[in-house]
């Protein structure tokens, strides 16, 4: 019996060419340059992060000696097509008949800026293998004081981002009409955990790595996994008190749950992101702004129900605004600052004991050396055992969970300590 021929074996497919290196391949074809093309590939960038419309390259992307001399030409337009080309083959790339309009180079932020910051870590949407570094475009480095966290480190490379100055919202909380300069901004967005989110990369700063914690939030009261007692209609009824709202990276998630969320935020480009990430999900929102409204009584803020309630103004306020109300079923504070929130954890103390229900919790975001987390949890539980016993109000708190979000530099975990505040019969 004659035997069938053996199947010859299938050539597997070549893996697709990464689109930067088509598009610098094209280019080059197209144009002529004495550099090498093999040279510039190899130091071209190979990954890439899209925040629509736009695309974000890593930090020193296009930046060694052989691209800055290629890059100089004076008259721009050689130097635009290569732009445009990569923004075509990234475009190409994603499907679905997503256009990428702008084009950006993320060079991170200072290491000073760092130390002052409280930027909140969120995970975009990743079209190639993305870095954990902030976007944004300030016009250069900030300096250590920058308590609004304007961003630093974008480089533009191609399309309008807006106006490089506004012209009547100078990123301060006494601005007299920032509408204008807010609808000539350009505006990128996301979705992560279902969650719209949107900011304007020239005027808010924006990270990546924390979509981990947002979803942990989103299944805080998830009784199967925590055995927590919590109702969806007790989240209704509770509300959640964000002491450093940013855009809404966890404002939202709350929202989502069902809950009511006043929130503090001291950058109006921050809380105008806010804004619209809340009508872009669904949610009512009422921004708190100029010397009028927010001498107004706190019943009357709250009277419209708007889900979502943000004051721009400092987070030292919130206490005495919380102490305004008789009674308040406050369920989570969440405090967001880094390198440490100490500062406000005995106002979130004084906020969290008027829950209701008699039971809340606070979330702490710390940098720490990961020798040193085990002791920070006992330090901070010690802390508040503490403030519970000078006032003698029958609460104890207990550190019940300390997560490990991401590393923010060598050694060191940015962690969230989730402090449990209850009633006790005795403290001891």
């Amino acid at each position: 019996m004659m035997e069938k021929p053996k199947d010859k074996p299938r050539r597997k497919k070549p893996p697709p060419q990464n689109p930067i290196e088509a598009a610098i391949t094209a280019w080059h074809h197209s144009n002529t340059l004495a550099q090498n093309l093999d040279e510039l590939v190899a130091q071209a960038p190979k990954r890439w992060t899209v925040y629509e419309p736009m695309v974000l390259l890593p930090a020193g992307s296009f930046g060694t000696a052989a691209w800055l001399q290629l890059l100089s030409d004076p008259s721009g337009e050689q130097v635009d097509e290569l732009w445009v080309q990569v923004l075509a083959e990234i475009s190409k790339r994603t499907g679905g008949g997503t256009r990428f309009t702008h084009l950006a180079v993320n060079e991170g932020i200072p290491a000073a800026l760092q130390q002052h910051s409280s930027i909140h870590i969120a995970e975009g949407n990743s079209s190639g293998k993305g870095n954990d570094e902030v976007s944004g475009d300030g016009g250069g480095r900030a300096s250590a004081d920058n308590i609004l966290r304007s961003p630093t480190g974008l480089r533009i490379l191609h399309g309008d981002f807006g106006p490089a100055s506004p012209l009547s919202c100078d990123a301060t909380a006494t601005a007299t009409d920032p509408d204008a300069d807010f609808a000539r901004a350009f505006w990128v967005s996301t979705r992560q955990n279902g969650v719209f989110q949107t900011w304007a990369p020239r005027w808010t700063m924006f990270s990546r790595g924390n979509i981990k914690e947002k979803a942990r939030l989103l299944d805080f009261h998830n009784n199967d996994n925590k055995k927590r007692t919590t109702t969806a209609a007790t989240l209704k009824n509770a509300w959640v008190v964000d002491l450093y709202a940013g855009i809404g990276y966890f404002t939202f998630s709350y929202a989502k749950l069902g809950m009511r969320v006043l929130c503090w935020e001291l950058n109006p480009w921050s809380v105008e992101g806010l804004r619209r990430g809340a009508l872009g999900n669904g949610w009512p929102v009422r921004v708190v702004r100029g010397k009028d409204e927010l001498a107004m009584p706190m019943r009357e803020l709250l009277s419209g129900g708007e889900q979502i309630v943000v004051f721009l103004e400092d987070k030292n306020h919130a206490a005495r605004r919380i102490e305004e109300l008789s009674s308040l079923n406050i369920l989570h504070v969440n405090c967001g600052l880094l390198p440490t929130s100490d500062a406000s954890w005995k106002d979130a103390w004084g906020m969290a004991i008027r829950s209701e229900s008699g039971e809340a919790w606070l979330h702490l975001h710390e940098n720490v050396g990961v020798a040193d987390i085990d002791g920070r949890a006992k330090g901070i539980e010690q802390y508040f055992l503490d403030l519970a016993r000078e006032d003698g109000n029958q609460r104890t708190a207990h550190v019940e969970h300390t997560e490990l979000v991401k590393t923010f530099a060598p050694g060191v975990w940015h962690c969230v300590f989730d402090l449990h505040i209850t009633r006790s019969s005795s403290i001891t």
